[in-house]
């Protein structure tokens, strides 16, 4: 897979965009581009694109997928070669989860239109290799761009967030039949992300108008004069816009940390529980001060197991989380929700049947509670939702205890 040789920069020469075919043409240093807008759920665009493809016969084909998402699509046991206890120790059970639920909204659609998601995608890869032409996966890794998308957004964007993606991937059954001839003309997982976009500047910057930026900046470095690119129609005229200028990968590549507010938030938390202890002691007695740290710890607790119980987890995850909680919540690098998911990983490891089918058991909400590799990430994000809560509910009762 070539997606680093260089191509000099020169103006853009557009030509007609066909609306009815959804192609745009580009000339670019001498070199011809092709940009071909698909959407990712349809029969005529898996066409469109190979009738493109043996027409033009490019020396390069640029598809909008990296390398992680390549592998998921072309590699069937993916899933088995996955360590969950490495995902959860590594911090990326979240994630995980968050791309499971996407495929499984992108995997929904597709059924109802009968058709495989990003099936245009492997049927260019298989045209270049049928042809000899060069393979480019121009798209970022989709671990950076979600990244990304979660550290540039503040905690209200977040709050509202949620829902309106937990609304969208579960609820794909109420989709109309109107609704389902409009996403065969348009890329349908990207028109739900410029819907939220709308309300939420930040996600579209990330997911939309980066995304153009850098795969702009991999089709210029394909190599060969004549280049056939394959996006979602939501990406081409962005994209269009972007071949030939000036293009920083390594910055879009670039992870920022938490935003400070945020770091501040957890921080200043554990730093507010510890006054109110030190408070307690100076104005109302050691013996107020430990019955404060009693009730901190048992109410955290409480509050950690409960998450754990109510998920059905193991006796000794529930009992895990609950000794985990109080430490938890004062210490911000860590959480019970870690915990909990390392240790039911552990002591109920998903078998072989979990990991083959996980592809079909993301299709319903059922499926991601039955399967052992969903649930332990599902618990994880759980887990630490209930200690989040103890934590608010902890504060008011020490509070009672100055006199």
């Amino acid at each position: 897979m070539d997606s680093n040789r260089g191509a000099g920069r020169g103006r853009v020469k557009p030509h007609e965009m066909t609306k009815e075919d959804h192609i745009k043409r580009l000339a670019h240093d001498g070199r011809d581009i092709i940009l071909v807008g698909t959407a990712h759920v349809s029969r005529a665009s898996v066409d469109l694109v190979e009738r493109v493809i043996r027409a033009e016969r490019p020396d390069a084909i640029c598809v909008e997928l990296c390398q992680s998402r390549y592998d998921a699509m072309c590699r069937e046991n993916q899933w088995q070669e996955m360590d969950i206890l490495e995902v959860v120790r590594e911090k990326r059970a979240s994630l995980l989860l968050f791309q499971l639920i996407m495929a499984s909204f992108q995997k929904r659609l597709a059924l109802r239109l009968h058709t495989q998601p990003g099936e245009e995608m492997l049927r260019a890869i298989r045209l270049a290799e049928e042809t000899g032409a060069a393979v480019v996966l121009a798209d970022r890794e989709i671990r950076i761009t979600l990244l990304r998308s979660w550290r540039k957004m503040g905690v209200l964007s977040k709050i509202r967030l949620l829902p309106g993606l937990i609304f969208y991937l579960f609820l794909t059954d109420e989709i109309s039949e109107e609704d389902i001839e409009k996403l065969k003309q348009e890329d349908m997982l990207e028109a739900v992300l410029q819907t939220a976009g709308q309300r939420l500047p930040a996600l579209k910057t990330v997911v939309i108008d980066e995304r153009d930026q850098y795969m702009a900046g991999q089709i210029s470095r394909a190599p060969g004069s004549k280049i056939v690119a394959v996006a979602g129609i939501g990406h081409i005229p962005g994209i269009a816009r972007q071949i030939g200028q000036p293009v920083d990968l390594d910055a879009l590549n670039h992870i920022p940390p938490r935003p400070f507010p945020e770091r501040f938030a957890a921080w200043g938390l554990s730093a507010l529980v510890l006054a109110i202890f030190a408070a307690g002691f100076f104005i109302s007695g050691s013996d107020a001060s430990l019955k404060m740290i009693g009730w901190w710890s048992a109410i955290t607790a409480f509050f950690a197991a409960l998450g754990a119980l109510l998920l059905l987890s193991h006796p000794v995850t529930v009992m895990a989380s609950a000794l985990a909680a109080p430490v938890a919540t004062l210490y911000p690098l860590f959480a019970a929700g870690w915990i909990a998911g390392f240790t039911e990983a552990y002591l109920r490891k998903p078998r072989v049947r979990d990991f083959l089918s996980l592809p079909d058991d993301i299709m319903s909400v059922r499926g991601f509670f039955r399967n052992k590799i969903t649930r332990v990430l599902i618990i994880v994000a759980f887990v630490n939702l209930t200690t989040s809560i103890g934590t608010f509910v902890a504060i008011p009762v020490m509070m009672a205890y100055f006199k």
